[in-house]
């Protein structure tokens, strides 16, 4: 029997909030769900002055600002039995802006590096600054495999990026949801059964562009009075130690100001997978403002979808993608009436909404996280296999 695979996760980690440590632990388990023989580890990145106690499954901690600590901890899994090592790439994570320059942690990281490393692109601008290009060639170039999560991604780091290694798409995972119990739950969570349910969740700031939402509330609630939109989480961490709740407090005086305070509700917690199902399944309609139409990824629209939610978002690049072919509405950019417009066309045919809802569930569905854990764990055991032909190319041709 051959020894179980050893992966490596180099990520932020749970307990840290942040998106790309949420999204690697449910990576991790979607791996450990498509073959429990796997042995799974985290080198965690930590952000400065940080405190965090993690579990015997982190060997290694990297300080998030320290080019030294990015490769002692690569010399370290080098060392280490680990097969194959798991990037998960955003910016803010692996590097330092300073006198206009960014230091490239990664870069570092993958040159100290001894084992095969597959690495995936967060963020892939679609009009990068010139040090981005080359920090995410530097990093394709020195990885033995890279992903990204969109047929769009792939082209941009072909045509933009110039790229010669083939990303392999992988799609956002998601959990896997039974999309029922919409009036049961809005009970639960304290809204009455005949109110209409919106909503926007994930870490507050103001990329996501909620007050444009709120601005559309007096139309959407002209026509549905008993319409409410939920806020649901906190405020991101990096925000909150530089402003406070400076954007949040926005947001209320916003609705004070179109007299929509009864309509607005904030749920200011950091939620658990389960919670955050619950809200999906208690909402009507599902809303991403977001404000930046290069972004690449977005694991809140991909939860939305595999809820099955009639969605309304604004035309970023993950967007424009996923809801194609009638799984959802796209609107302009900063513009609360045409928000309002499709909210209150779902809302008022009912027919309408199950059709939105059909698809996007149906498109959501193939992309669970044990399905992604499955494609990811393929990529990783070829690229284990072809660095294992490459140092034997006499057993590889035998064989």
């Amino acid at each position: 029997m051959e020894p179980a695979m050893r992966i490596a996760f180099v990520a932020s980690a749970v307990p840290r909030r942040c998106g790309i440590a949420t999204f690697t632990s449910d990576l991790a388990a979607g791996v450990k769900a498509a073959d429990p023989s796997v042995r799974v580890q985290f080198a965690a990145i930590d952000e400065p002055f940080a405190a965090r106690t993690y579990g015997a499954d982190v060997p290694w901690r990297i300080a998030q600002e320290r080019a030294p600590s990015f490769a002692a901890v690569a010399e370290a899994i080098s060392r280490s039995s680990v097969d194959v090592v798991n990037v998960q790439h955003e910016f803010g994570l692996y590097g330092l802006w300073h006198d206009g320059t960014y230091d490239d942690h990664l870069r570092v990281f993958l040159d100290a590096l001894r084992k095969p490393a597959v690495t995936t692109f967060h963020t892939v601008p679609a009009l990068p600054e010139p040090w981005m290009r080359t920090a995410i060639r530097d990093a394709a170039d020195r990885s033995a495999a890279i992903v990204v999560m969109s047929a769009t991604g792939a082209r941009l780091l072909r045509e933009v990026y110039g790229v010669s290694k083939a990303p392999v798409v992988i799609a956002h995972g998601m959990p896997a949801i039974e999309p029922r119990g919409r009036r049961r739950l809005k009970r639960a969570l304290g809204v009455e059964e005949d109110r209409s349910v919106i909503s926007t969740f994930g870490l507050v700031d103001p990329r996501k562009g909620i007050e444009y939402m709120v601005q559309a509330l007096p139309a959407i609630v002209a026509a549905h009075p008993r319409a409410i939109y939920l806020v649901i989480g906190q405020t991101h961490p990096e925000l909150q130690k530089r402003e406070g709740e400076s954007y949040r407090n926005s947001l209320i005086e916003a609705a004070r100001r179109e007299g929509v305070t009864e309509h607005l509700r904030f749920v200011n917690e950091y939620l658990t997978q389960r919670q955050i199902v619950d809200f999906l399944l208690a909402t009507d309609v599902y809303v991403t403002p977001y404000l930046d139409p290069e972004q690449i990824t977005s694991g809140t629209l991909a939860y939305a979808l595999g809820a099955g939610k009639a969605i309304v978002s604004t035309p970023y690049l993950h967007a424009s993608e996923v809801l194609d072919d009638g799984r959802g509405v796209l609107v302009p950019f900063r513009d609360a009436a045409a928000i309002a417009t499709a909210v209150n066309g779902i809302l008022g045919d009912p027919a309408r909404k199950s059709e939105l809802e059909r698809r996007a569930y149906a498109y959501g569905r193939q992309t669970t996280w044990p399905a992604i854990g499955e494609q990811v764990l393929s990529l990783m055991r070829h690229v284990v296999a072809a660095r294992g032909a490459a140092a034997h190319p006499a057993s590889a041709r035998i064989a």
